[in-house]
């Protein structure tokens, strides 16, 4: 099965709030977004985004530059429904991160657990030379990992677990980590996930 093929399949058979990585409210999120010190019409893509609520909410709190890219065209189908109206806003790309050709550069990336599913070095240097390419510079980008303590696997697939420091060497010298907050995130199946949350501004 294709990497695409099992998150529609993921997507199809699961509603949002029945996915392990399901969060009501993206707090952690927002406090990265707000440290970065972004005005309202800087362009924020969320990669991954699929299902999540951050572009509800960031639409909400009145930021109106909004990218949300995921491999999943129903994650991005069931996203949009749900803002109603307010998903005309918001601009919504079906693609694999790792071929992605980003029509703009983005202010903020935002990566809350895509990165720890690239598992093979090739396709984490595809998504890098993505980052690099898409980024501006100076620019910020926000990954949420799973952390060392953090399960092995996710959704039926390995992940790649860091701490700070190998985040901070995968993603080379050019960025520079301002902040590294660990979460225990509780599933909706009852158990928890730890992740690890790291900010990083790109070096003019």
């Amino acid at each position: 099965m294709s990497l695409k093929a099992h998150w529609e399949s993921i997507y199809e058979r699961k509603k949002p709030e029945e996915v392990s990585w399901y969060q009501e409210n993206p707090a952690r999120s927002l406090t990265m977004i707000e440290f970065a010190g972004l005005d309202k019409e800087d362009p924020i893509i969320d990669v991954g985004g699929g299902v999540s609520m951050l572009a509800s909410v960031l639409y909400g709190l009145g930021y109106r530059n909004l990218t949300v890219l995921d491999i999943s065209k129903k994650a991005l189908e069931t996203a949009r429904q749900r803002m109603g109206a307010a998903a005309d806003a918001v601009q919504w790309i079906e693609a694999d991160i790792r071929r992605f050709r980003a029509p703009q550069r983005y202010r903020f990336w935002h990566d809350r657990a895509v990165f720890h599913f690239l598992t093979d070095p090739a396709d984490r240097e595809l998504y890098l030379e993505t980052l690099r390419n898409s980024l501006s510079n100076p620019g910020y980008v926000m990954i949420a990992s799973f952390s060392l303590e953090g399960p092995e696997k996710c959704s039926g697939l390995p992940v790649q677990r860091y701490s700070q420091e190998t985040l901070r060497q995968a993603l080379g010298p050019e960025f520079e980590c301002l902040r590294s907050e660990s979460e225990e995130h509780p599933t909706p199946g009852g158990t928890s996930q730890q992740f690890l949350y790291s900010l990083f501004r790109r070096e003019v």
